[in-house]
């Protein structure tokens, strides 16, 4: 993609241009243009680059960098892997580096939808050294450290867009056995990050880093837009729409589904509120507008769709799909989602439904009392029930998954 022409890229990858409410005392936004304006004073922000535009890392082969699993939830190659690695730690300060990713993935896993599908993530952390301590923060604008990441401030000529050799950073994090996303933390206390792109980032020494990470992951794993008043005016995100509610309604696109309803955030009734820029969102706040907010109903069903975009809702069953001989125990193994509310599992026989007495997940075929050589056929179906997705097709066809057994009696 030629420089000067993002295009498609640069909107994917619009990122933070808000101030913390922990900063200021209200949350003020990009005052320039867009997508790369000049920043008002005191208006941390980052905003779409397209990866030429990044300065170039050190490029010496990547030595060895220890990769620790931190947290497992099940099989990578069913679940999404958060890679968090390091720029600007040199060896003695990779303690500070695991500190600052562990408050980072925990920050994540604090707010809804993440919260709740939590069980969908494994975490794992890669400890990059870097031959020098920090990165190229505001002040050394133009000089570039040549740390193994190539993280830097100034990016794309914007004072708080935090970007990183994406190349670089993927050479590090290695390949996966299933989807995988990269968050790069700077070894900074500056105020900063982007989502959207190959490589999250933000500013790991940050007082807002939580913050951050929260709302450029919704770049990222959502692909929402901002809901700031100053955003670009692009409603291809699907929390933002250039139709009020009652044509939204008319045309059952973008929220409809969602209008008039009450927000579980108390962020008001989900709607179309304008912003500056002309374009509607759908509740007066959110963390795509104000950092420390919640997602708005509409977001978190992007996230979640995004979600099973990548995962199945069940791993593989025991035993698998197909004949079976004897009276064999059968299990699905439906991914744990965080609290009460658990996937749905429903067993039918010959399409007649059965309470299994082996618990939700499982059914013993001996309960069958089968006659010598009949046939039958028992599938299991799972399906995540969440009142936070609204869109039954994408249910029925990404969010529910049946398998099935031949029993011969």
């Amino acid at each position: 993609m030629p420089p000067g022409n993002p295009g498609r890229l640069v909107r994917s990858l619009a990122a933070l241009v808000l101030v913390s409410t922990a900063v200021l005392p209200s949350a003020l936004e990009l005052v320039g243009p867009s997508p790369f304006g000049a920043i008002g004073p005191g208006a941390p922000a980052d905003r779409a680059v397209p990866p030429h535009a990044v300065q170039r890392a050190d490029h010496r082969p990547a030595a060895a960098a220890p990769t620790v699993d931190i947290r497992r939830t099940g099989d990578p190659a069913n679940r999404i892997t958060l890679v968090l690695l390091g720029d600007g730690y040199t060896g003695a300060e990779q303690d500070l580096f695991r500190q600052q990713a562990d408050r980072a993935w925990r920050a994540l896993m604090d707010i809804e939808p993440f919260r709740t599908y939590q069980g969908y993530f494994n975490i794992r952390r890669v400890e990059v050294v870097s031959p020098v301590s920090g990165i190229a923060e505001t002040e050394s604008r133009g000089r570039n450290p040549a740390t193994p990441l190539g993280m830097h401030f100034w990016c794309e000529g914007t004072a708080r867009l935090l970007c990183a050799d994406e190349a670089a950073t993927a050479r590090y994090a290695g390949d996966g056995s299933g989807p995988q996303y990269l968050i790069a933390l700077a070894n900074s206390s500056e105020y900063g990050g982007a989502g959207g792109t190959g490589v999250t980032t933000l500013a790991g020494g940050s007082p807002d880093a939580g913050r951050i990470i929260q709302h450029e992951i919704g770049h990222t794993v959502g692909d929402l837009g901002d809901e700031y008043d100053s955003a670009p005016d692009d409603a291809e995100y699907p929390n933002l729409s250039t139709l009020g509610a009652d044509d939204m309604r008319k045309k059952q696109t973008k929220w409809w589904r969602w209008l008039g309803v009450e927000s579980p955030d108390g962020a008001g009734t989900v709607g179309a509120y304008r912003s500056a820029n002309g374009l509607y969102r759908p509740t007066p706040d959110s963390v795509m507008r104000t950092l420390g907010s919640a997602y708005n109903l509409p977001s978190r069903e992007a996230i979640i769709e995004e979600l099973y975009r990548r995962v199945r809702p069940t791993d593989a069953p025991t035993p698998p799909p197909g004949e079976v001989a004897g009276r064999p125990r059968l299990q699905v193994r439906p991914l744990p989602l965080a609290g009460s509310r658990q996937l749905q599992v429903q067993w039918t026989v010959d399409g007649v439904p059965v309470v299994p007495q082996a618990g939700g997940g499982a059914l013993d075929t001996a309960q069958l009392n089968l006659a010598p050589g009949r046939t039958a056929t028992v599938t299991a179906t799972v399906r995540d029930t969440t009142d936070w997705v609204r869109d039954e097709a994408f249910r029925d066809r990404y969010m529910t998954r049946s398998v099935s057994w031949t029993v011969t009696g």
